[in-house]
């Protein structure tokens, strides 16, 4: 074998192990990066999730109290509530986590201030007769819908979280479409998305939001999945009565509510059947509530 054949045949497999490593370090990724910086108010470690008062994010979403999904353990360990931290919140398709958690002013509150708000509502429970405002700026109440299954869920329109309220409305976007293939099921129910925005999320901001996520647009008649508000109290109400936290910021004054999940289905007699926490729910579940709730009667 000659010299340079067998240089050759000694210089593939590091060849071959460069590229392997340079395909690996140059994988394709969507990840979006934003910074991020903040109140603690509250820490759940068994669920790796931390929930923060944050400021505007630029270039993705306003200030809002939310949980964020925390990879890095070692973090959790570290941060109480009533810290301000600056962290990295990294979007990547339909998940977002947050990274580089760092402190940087610990808390001085000794009390370990935490969320409040009243217990959720249960099964069995019946639903107050709430007041809102509709996508045409109509007063609606809860006993309106008496007589129809009543599935309703909590949305901000400026959210762009993919597992909070894009998800929410996304599968509100599914159940329609899946109970317009049922005509019977379809007349006796009804879909109704509220806004916890009130400030931002005028009627004219969610029928414009509404209609999007049914594909009709200017067609939209909101005859069977409505989109609502209200003033802050009226909001605030409905919200808490469902499990839905505020906390309130003693720095400001102010109460702002904590960006979890709520999805509720009501019989037609207006009592709670089921509650549904947090976003791991699947349209095909509610739909079985619904299709029980009609067969019972």
């Amino acid at each position: 074998m000659s010299r340079n054949k067998a240089a050759l045949l000694l210089l593939i497999p590091g060849i071959t192990a460069a590229l392997v490593w340079f395909s690996g370090c140059h994988r394709p990724t969507n990840e979006r990066r934003y910074d991020l910086s903040g109140k603690v108010v509250a820490v759940e470690k068994d669920k790796r999730l931390v929930t923060i008062s944050h400021g505007d994010i630029k270039g993705y979403m306003p200030g809002m109290v939310m949980p964020f999904l925390v990879k890095d353990q070692g973090a959790l360990q570290i941060v109480v509530p009533g810290d301000q931290v600056q962290a990295t919140l990294v979007v990547d398709g339909a998940s977002s986590w947050l990274e580089n958690v760092f402190v940087t002013r610990e808390s001085t509150d000794t009390s370990n201030p935490n969320t409040g708000g009243p217990v959720e509502a249960k099964g069995g429970d019946e639903v107050p007769n709430f007041s809102l405002i509709n996508q045409d700026g109509k007063a609606i109440r809860i006993q309106d819908y008496r007589g129809k299954s009543l599935v309703l869920t909590f949305i901000y329109t400026r959210c762009p979280d993919p597992n909070q309220c894009t998800l929410m409305s996304t599968n509100f976007a599914e159940m329609d479409r899946q109970l317009q293939k049922q005509p019977e099921l379809y007349k006796k129910t009804h879909l109704l998305s509220i806004s916890f925005d009130p400030d931002y999320d005028t009627p004219k901001v969610l029928r414009s939001y509404g209609a999007a996520y049914t594909g009709r647009y200017s067609a939209e008649d909101f005859q069977h999945w409505e989109f609502a508000t209200g003033n802050k109290d009226q909001v605030k109400g409905i919200a808490q009565f469902f499990g839905m936290r505020y906390f309130h910021d003693t720095e400001s004054g102010q109460d702002s509510v904590v960006h979890s999940l709520r999805t509720a289905v009501i019989a037609p007699d207006g009592k709670v059947f089921k509650v549904y926490r947090q976003n791991e729910w699947k349209p095909e579940q509610i739909l079985n509530d619904l299709k029980t709730l009609t067969e019972s009667r």
